[in-house]
């Protein structure tokens, strides 16, 4: 590959130890009386002291502190007795001693996807206002999604916003609707509907709330019913939970948020979300990304879906076509269908299609290993991007010594299952600088985009931190073969 088809831009995105969230900090249930007796016990001015204290030292670390401290404070209200009265302090006070901080970036940040911003207005001609998620990994290794923005020039030239030095999570919500027969199809998946699954369903309307299944649940396991199947109840409440939906302030901005582990299939981290601007047949834009949860044992494919970047409906994805990693959903349905690449077997590309965004059950092959760079895997690295001539798929390959490439493929517009040209060698080979990091020898993405025959390809650099290079579209069509 010549040396001219890629531009790396030198701005880097590096990973910054001082952005920090909050999490609840809770000991096991025979520690936590002793601690807050501990706390109720302090004069009283010894506790404001503390308190002033931790305000002095976190306030400017967060924009919300004393709501911080209160919510953690409601978490563990109920181990103390409801008859004992304790003064605001010592109320706010227990919540910082159940309270900490966590370095989401502190490791790593990397796995970059691109998405045009939904927000275009007062953009100059010629420019694009984009969005970028990145996976940020802090301590114990856990995974979240995070975000950056900023604008491409009309001469390629990419501007990125400076990230703020807050950061939050959403607040969380379980009650939205869930839909009864999606519900059972998907614990038919899971080989968990039975006579328990069914007792508990006949009970619940076609639309319900994750409070009415739960009252449901509770009413069975309290009941004299026989035969009660604690797996199957067990199952419905960890798939309900896998499913929920999350709201950020919209005031602050798109790098102050971040989507962080949630539901008990996510507790190990939420990885290589793969965003892509999708049109609907009728014109209208909504955003969706898959990633993998993984809670430390196995992972489950996930979906998020938002219009504006600040609610987000998050939910599994279903069928015995999405138990692997890297899947990418096209930007539009084909011949009426939902289409997505994924893989099955952790060696080659394959091609799915759906009626259902939620549900996929078959899988064809696409792609097999051909290149000496590749031998020992190939997937995507990223949404297929539609364009004139096809669907222009990036690739990434394994090869000798497990170095990470990044390739290109062209595929029918109206067949994908048809690969009409592709790069006899890498796009993007790991360089001097790039090769060294966390996991060595490794560029890879999870999307780019197009703007005035310029391809934007953000890419990682060896798991650690990530940055963007621009290849110009006409010498990628014609290196191809």
């Amino acid at each position: 590959m010549k040396k001219s088809l890629v531009k790396r831009n030198r701005t880097k995105i590096l990973r910054d130890t001082a952005r920090v969230i909050t999490r609840s900090h809770i000991p096991s249930a025979e520690r936590l009386p002793l601690i807050i007796e501990r706390v109720l016990s302090l004069p009283e001015e010894q506790a404001t002291l503390l308190l002033q204290q931790v305000y002095e030292n976190f306030s400017d670390r967060h924009k919300n502190i004393e709501t911080i401290l209160q919510h953690n404070f409601e978490k563990i209200v109920h181990y103390i007795p409801r008859d004992l009265e304790f003064s605001r302090t010592k109320e706010l006070l227990l919540g910082a001693y159940f309270t900490m901080e966590y370095s989401v970036e502190s490791a790593a940040l990397f796995n970059p996807s691109i998405v045009p911003h939904p927000n275009q207005k007062d953009v100059p001609p010629g420019s694009l206002r984009f969005i970028m998620s990145l996976r940020a990994t802090g301590e114990g290794h856990i995974s979240s999604i995070v975000f950056r923005s900023g604008l491409i020039q009309e001469d390629g030239s990419i501007l990125l916003n400076p990230a703020s030095e807050f950061v939050g999570t959403p607040k969380i919500r379980h009650d939205q609707s869930y839909d009864r027969h999606l519900f059972r199809r998907k614990l038919k998946d899971m080989k968990a509907w039975n006579e328990t699954s069914i007792r508990i369903f006949d009970k619940l309307p076609e639309q319900f709330t994750f409070k009415r299944l739960v009252h449901e649940i509770v009413d069975f396991q309290t009941s004299s019913e026989p035969n009660k199947d604690e797996t199957a109840l067990r199952i419905i409440r960890w798939l309900a939970d896998s499913n929920y939906f999350i709201e950020f302030d919209g005031k602050n901005e798109i790098s102050e948020r971040v989507i962080f582990p949630v539901s008990e299939n996510e507790s190990k981290g939420i990885e290589d979300a793969r965003f892509v601007q999708f049109f609907d047949e009728d014109g209208e834009v909504t955003y969706f990304a898959t990633y993998t949860a993984y809670n430390g044992i196995c992972i489950l494919p996930q979906l998020l879906v938002t219009k504006d970047f600040i609610n987000f409906d998050i939910m599994t994805l279903n069928g015995k076509a999405v138990q692997n990693k890297g899947m990418a959903l096209f930007p539009r349905k084909i011949n009426g269908q939902y289409a997505m690449l994924s893989r099955q077997d952790g060696v080659n590309n394959y091609l799915m299609y759906s009626d259902n965004v939620h549900f996929w059950d078959e899988a064809q092959l696409l792609q097999e290993p051909q290149r000496p760079w590749e031998f020992i895997q190939v997937g995507n690295c990223g949404s297929p991007i539609e364009i004139e001539e096809g669907w222009l798929v990036l690739t990434h390959g394994v090869g000798p010594m497990r170095q990470y490439c990044i390739g290109a493929m062209l595929l029918d517009l109206n067949d994908p299952s048809k690969i009409i040209a592709r790069l006899e060698e890498p796009l993007i080979t790991p360089n001097e600088e790039e090769r060294e990091g966390y996991v060595p020898n490794v560029v890879y993405s999870c999307g780019s985009l197009i703007n005035n025959n310029k391809l934007i390809l953000p890419y990682a650099m060896s798991d650690i931190t990530s940055g963007i290079a621009t290849v110009d579209m006409s010498e990628l069509l014609g290196a191809m073969r």
